[in-house]
């Protein structure tokens, strides 16, 4: 069993992850921020790219990708800590509303006149839904009160916590690059600060973290794309292992940077809200532990070496 990447696969992400670093910088997350949040033409280079039909079959005028696919690119999303929903609208809303043989709103999602984000109850709000504005901690979200008839399809709550797994793994790798590219340029005592074992320790265990992570978010992608009977349990996984290598990652950067970590003038405020942000959304962390737990303790999955690719 190959569990390796097609090319193909790579480049796309690859492809993204450079066309997001030449088009949503700091600079870039700076200007939103102050003026509004939202470039039309920022969202118009997403659909360019046919990003917002990759998860929308080939008839139905999309590109006809998979789960992993919509995964890799989510990282990158998280990466740049991408303002527009991309990730709520294309991988999250539209594979849930082609299930559901609500189809009528395709087309607006793949050529990008319309920005669908799905409600479900789990969440008490929507990011980019209609309505009076609630008040986030990350800046670059707009978020609306959920409306009373959410949905509780559990497929719509796998998706969405999936992609939320995904986006915190590359939120997790950009805040570890900007604090170890900060340690290499601190200097204390007359060397960088990242000489010092106590910061190379901190960084590594950042590093294993979001290495633990990834991998889970893979299998859960393959997991959901399947069907597979233990598909839930292993996003609930995802979510939880992403969510804490975030956040012990956000914690460390924090850390590396000292008195400034915190402040506005360091961009690495930017991803620590969104990690703080993204950790709760989706299902809560106890809720995930509790949906893992059932599944494990209660002996609805089976566990051990034999039943690892079963």
């Amino acid at each position: 069993m190959d569990f390796r990447f097609t090319d193909d696969q790579l480049l796309l992400a690859t492809s993204v992850r450079e066309y997001l670093a030449g088009t949503h910088g700091t600079q870039v997350l700076r200007r939103l921020d102050e003026q509004g949040n939202r470039d039309p033409a920022i969202w118009q280079g997403l659909v360019d790219m046919g990003l917002t039909g990759v998860l929308v079959p080939e008839a139905l005028g999309g590109l006809g990708m998979g789960l992993v696919e919509a995964a890799l690119i989510a990282v990158e999303c998280g990466r740049a800590c991408l303002a527009e929903p991309l990730v709520d609208t294309a991988f999250v809303a539209a594979p849930w509303l082609v299930r559901e043989g609500r189809t009528d709103a395709i087309a607006g999602i793949v050529d990008g006149s319309r920005k669908i984000v799905p409600a479900h109850a789990i969440n008490p709000w929507l990011a980019d839904g209609e309505g009076a504005r609630l008040q986030s901690v990350d800046p670059l979200r707009n978020l609306t009160t959920a409306p009373h008839d959410a949905s509780e399809d559990p497929y719509l709550l796998d998706l969405g916590a999936l992609m939320s797994a995904a986006q915190l793994v590359g939120i997790a790798d950009a805040m570890l690059e900007q604090a170890t590219d900060y340690a290499k340029l601190r200097s204390q005592f007359g060397q960088p600060i990242g000489a010092f074992q106590a910061i190379k320790h901190q960084l590594a265990s950042c590093m294993v973290a979001i290495e633990f992570a990834r991998p889970v978010v893979w299998r859960a992608a393959a997991a959901l794309q399947a069907g597979g009977a233990h598909a839930a349990t292993h996003v609930s996984h995802a979510k939880l292992a992403a969510t804490d290598a975030a956040m012990l990652t956000a914690e460390t950067a924090i850390q590396v940077h000292g008195a400034m970590g915190y402040t506005y003038e360091v961009d690495l405020h930017f991803w620590m809200k969104r990690a703080w942000a993204l950790s709760g959304a989706w299902g809560s962390r106890a809720f995930h532990v509790r949906r893992l737990d059932e599944a494990v303790i209660g002996g609805t999955i089976p566990i051990g070496p034999e039943h690892t690719f079963a």
